[in-house]
């Protein structure tokens, strides 16, 4: 399959405001492509740039994404490793935008094969994906009633956003654990937002509160103190901001420094490298969860087959246009059945965007 053009939007997707100990979101900064090819066929990426975490902007993915395309001209689709390190080295880091072509080639593959993404990549459908619903950082009692209201809605597991401040943060969780009751599943995640000492006290002090895990609780300079966390904390520790790639799985895991890892395609640059960091979890014992930024369901149906295809990756975060996203731009697509993803059986990841929204953005072919 020769590439022929790429066509790259910048899609933008409203939002209620959403906020995390880095920041506020206001709305998606996501980039959508379609790789077209001479075998008539297209294969769609999605990326949700998140400059908090990996540095990147709806803008800066835009301009690497026109270099990208061009790069990939009259080029064959289906040597993914060869087109993957080809961006590689044209340019160091730049996860986030490098997933949204990946997620392409793998889109071409799986539709040349006529086969579902998860069947291409070796998995099967038998898996359950129950998702999470995560909370923003706001007052307690504002988190308490979001807690209430998501408990009638049918959410079974609830991701606290934490990291502002250590005493508040606790006194959240209580009131969210109050609010919710005994048997709804509680995670939280201070996106780097504790030092050590404010990570010691609120791990130690939300022992009580029954939290499955928390993600990322400091800085990932502060790493070499996460395997003395890990020691003392009652709470299980996951790695987020710390593991981009697999040799960063390697480190943390050799060095004791938690006991799950967050996979997350703006991370890992895409599928390609997401697989490493699974293999190199699951010789190591270390469940995965998937995760992702505020992506649409382009992306999130990627992520559902990438699950599903992966036997370690046991956690689900995968609520990320649940998170304050004011329109749909989706057609097909995996859909929520309560908080269950069914994911399609269409050749492919089975999602496109819709076209009229696709008229209302700035795009641009390469």
């Amino acid at each position: 399959m020769r590439i022929l053009h790429t066509d790259i939007y910048k899609f933008s997707i409203p939002m209620h405001p959403f906020t995390i100990a880095t920041g506020t979101m206001h709305y998606a900064q996501n980039i959508f492509i379609r790789v077209h090819t001479d075998a008539g066929i297209y294969g769609v990426g999605e990326c949700s740039a998140f400059p908090m975490i990996v540095g990147e902007t709806q803008a800066t993915c835009f301009e690497m994404a026109k270099d990208f395309a061009a790069l990939w001209k009259d080029k064959n689709a289906a040597a993914i490793e060869e087109r993957l390190q080809e961006l590689h080295s044209f340019t160091a880091f730049n996860a986030t935008i490098k997933s949204a072509f990946d997620m392409a080639l793998y889109d071409l593959a799986a539709r040349a094969a006529g086969v579902p993404l998860y069947r291409y990549l070796g998995g099967n459908s038998k898996k359950e994906l129950e998702t999470d619903l995560t909370i923003g950082i706001d007052t307690p009692e504002n988190m308490a009633a979001k807690a209430v209201d998501f408990v009638k809605r049918g959410v079974r597991i609830i991701k606290i956003k934490l990291g502002k401040d250590a005493v508040t943060d606790v006194e959240r969780v209580r009131q969210i654990r109050e609010a919710a009751g005994a048997s709804i599943g509680l995670r939280i995640d201070a996106n780097q937002g504790w030092k050590y000492e404010d990570a010691v006290f609120a791990l130690t002090t939300m022992a009580p509160y029954d939290i499955q895990f928390c993600e990322q609780p400091m800085r990932h300079w502060d790493d070499d103190k996460l395997p003395a966390l890990v020691k003392q904390s009652p709470i299980p520790i996951m790695a987020d901001e710390s593991v981009f790639d697999h040799h960063d799985a390697k480190r943390i895991i050799a060095a004791g420094a938690c006991d799950y890892v967050n996979i997350k395609f703006a991370k890992s640059g895409g599928i390609w490298e997401a697989r490493k960091i699974h293999e190199v979890c699951k010789q190591h014992t270390i469940p995965c969860m998937m995760g992702g930024m505020l992506e649409s369901r382009i992306a999130l149906t990627a992520f559902a087959h990438f699950a599903l295809a992966h036997d370690n990756v046991v956690f689900y975060d995968m609520d990320t246009c649940m998170l304050g996203h004011k329109t749909d731009p989706v057609t097909g697509g995996v859909q929520y059945n309560g908080f269950f993803l069914e994911v399609p059986e269409t050749a492919g990841i089975g999602a496109d965007a819709d076209e009229n929204f696709l008229k209302t953005l700035e795009m641009v072919t390469v």
